[in-house]
């Protein structure tokens, strides 16, 4: 089997959309992507195809990608995000032996465009049932270094809602909460294990500019004089996956809330409020994913709503420098 390595393009979406049907068909990840999300995903500026991208042919025929993505900030390490898929019927030893050094090679190459003073780390994600990718991975050096909960709630079964402080008023997100929401989130989630600040124009290509994103059902607590927001809960429907499995899942992408009110319930109820919200709209579920070491005690506070673990996701880690 010959097999073909070059820069994968905005226009093979369509044919990579088939590969990742043919691996959800095997891997069961509970993940569905078309051509408009996949396009979505790689139209960004961090996304640099023609350098830090390969697709895998087979003649004609696209049979796998591999991405390399370098982080915002490198504070103190830069962790580069990696991914890939391989349709199942071209994984092999050979092709994950290619992955691996791919990776390592256009690691060092982003790496040092972007923060080559700082270490590099190369980060992937990989879930449960994905045991050809994790394989290989272990046998190019990476390492678990975390794992994180697949939560999900049923919308029908919920237990009630906690009530909202009085003193923070309540609001539905709009744009012109957009760039606080932005600092909230910054400042929430710094403490948390692989996370960097996100710029305005990643989190809008991330989060509220997305077209998955859902307004009507994230919501803000504001500070008394309306100028900060102290909690949220931002929220998207993956139409692409509903459309698969049937079910209409309401994700939850954050839940913050400021550390001066940490301990007072507050992320509880917001979420039961956003929950209870998305049961009117006509959801059944909710899903989500937390850090098993969540420092700040966020799998209780799922537990709370009304969530339970359902799948398993690892953090893999390979240090280069």
């Amino acid at each position: 089997m010959e097999l073909t390595w070059r820069p994968l393009s905005l226009d093979d979406t369509e044919r990579l959309a088939d590969v990742f049907a043919a691996a959800e068909a095997v891997d069961k990840t509970g993940e569905h992507y078309c051509a408009e999300d996949l396009r979505e995903d790689f139209d960004t500026p961090l996304v640099d195809l023609a350098d830090a991208s390969t697709a895998i042919w087979d003649g004609d025929k696209l049979v796998g990608y591999a991405l390399v993505q370098p982080r915002e900030t490198a504070d103190p390490v830069h962790m580069a995000q990696i991914e890939a898929e391989v349709h199942p019927g071209y994984r092999d030893d050979t092709v994950g032996a290619h992955l691996v050094d791919w990776f390592e090679r256009t690691g060092k190459l982003v790496h040092a465009r972007t923060f080559p003073d700082a270490p590099l780390e190369l980060h992937a994600h990989a879930h449960e049932s994905q045991l050809w990718f994790r394989e290989a991975m272990a046998k190019g050096g990476f390492h678990t270094a975390r794992t994180f909960l697949e939560m999900r709630a049923d919308l029908a079964n919920l237990p009630p809602a906690q009530p909202l402080p009085e003193e923070f008023p309540l609001v539905g997100f709009e744009q012109k909460y957009d760039e606080l929401t932005r600092l909230a989130r910054n400042d929430t989630f710094g403490d948390h294990w692989g996370s960097t600040d996100h710029s305005p124009e990643m989190w809008r290509h991330l989060v509220t500019g997305a077209k998955d994103f859902r307004p009507d059902l994230s919501f803000l607590l504001l500070s008394p004089s309306r100028d900060e927001v102290v909690a949220f809960v931002t929220s998207a429907f993956f139409k692409t996956d509903a459309e698969a499995t049937g079910i209409l899942d309401c994700y939850v992408d954050y839940v913050g809330t400021r550390a001066s009110l940490r301990g007072r319930g507050v992320a509880t109820a917001l979420l039961g409020h956003t929950l209870a919200k998305a049961k009117e709209a006509g959801f059944q579920r909710s899903s989500l994913s937390v850090d098993l070491e969540n420092v700040n005690g966020a799998l209780g506070i799922y537990e709370r709503c009304g969530y339970v673990v359902a799948e398993r996701w690892s953090g893999l880690v390979r240090a280069l420098s």
